[in-house]
């Protein structure tokens, strides 16, 4: 008479509380599988818009370093030892902006790594002089 009962209920003919426990258990797998799949399409697709932004910003930067080599070119002195250093700097801009419009950021970043990683002194020195110069110009 148990075993009617148990039939009726559906424990019965192969269905034990294991297979139905393992069915559950890998509909919830599935589930999170289709969650986890989905938040990792957002947040490729977060990435890839912060990654347009960037190139966006980079292309701005770009063409504002350009000016400003211009600017200085153009009004800089053309003469003596501040021509040159003018005419330096300028051309300096000119190298930097072109590499950040063909290369983007990622490029000169892991450029500018490399360069602190084979001259860290110089660069903690000139990332001193920088901060300097920063603070007389901000700080009065």
């Amino acid at each position: 008479m148990a075993t009617q009962q148990n039939e009726k209920k559906g424990y019965g003919h192969g269905t034990s509380a294991a297979e139905t426990a393992k069915d559950t258990a890998r509909k919830a797998t599935d589930r999170i599988k289709d969650t986890a799949s989905t938040v990792s399409d957002k947040a490729g697709e977060a990435a890839s818009y912060v990654g347009h932004k960037a190139d966006d910003a980079a292309e701005a930067v770009g063409n504002k370093m350009q000016s400003a080599a211009g600017t200085i070119r153009r009004s800089g002195p053309q003469d003596g030892m501040l021509g040159n250093a003018s005419s330096a700097l300028a051309d300096t801009l000119e190298n930097a902006c072109r590499q950040l419009l063909e290369n983007g950021l990622t490029v000169m970043a892991e450029d500018i790594t490399n360069m602190i990683r084979r001259h860290p002194v110089p660069a903690i020195l000139l990332g001193i002089g920088v901060g300097f110069l920063f603070a007389r110009t901000f700080v009065k």
